[in-house]
């Protein structure tokens, strides 16, 4: 067999090592299109989530701001009929009140997500 037959044989039966590599080359493209797409939605996320946060502080601050002028208003409001102090006791009890509330519904919500995180979910 002369050497052009060889060369001719080589590009009709391609080796497993060219196949191998061929298959490597594929690979490696694949995982840096991967990557790219990733970094790319990862990118566009942090964008996004950069709007919603303000948004969020801007809702939360103008929440804050509403709470504080219901509680100024219930306090002009009961004033005349319960003296200042006596409005005053009435509001602050009912804010202690709604606040305790609140807490106690958020540990009992962190316990009864933890055990169910921790395997301890007794609710069978």
């Amino acid at each position: 067999m002369t050497k052009p037959e060889k060369d001719a044989q080589k590009l009709r039966d391609p080796s497993l090592t060219d196949g191998v590599r061929a298959l490597l080359e594929d690979g490696q493209t694949l995982v840096e299109a991967e990557l790219a797409f990733q970094q790319a939605r990862i990118a566009y996320g942090w964008g996004r989530a950069k709007g919603v946060a303000a948004l969020l502080l801007l809702a939360l601050a103008f929440g804050f701001f509403t709470l504080v002028a219901l509680v100024v208003g219930l306090l002009l409001a009961l004033t005349p009929l319960l003296t200042a102090w006596g409005a005053l006791a009435v509001v602050g009890l009912g804010l202690l009140l709604l606040s305790g509330l609140c807490f106690f519904s958020a540990v009992s919500r962190f316990r009864k997500a933890r055990d169910v995180l921790l395997g301890k979910d007794g609710a069978a």
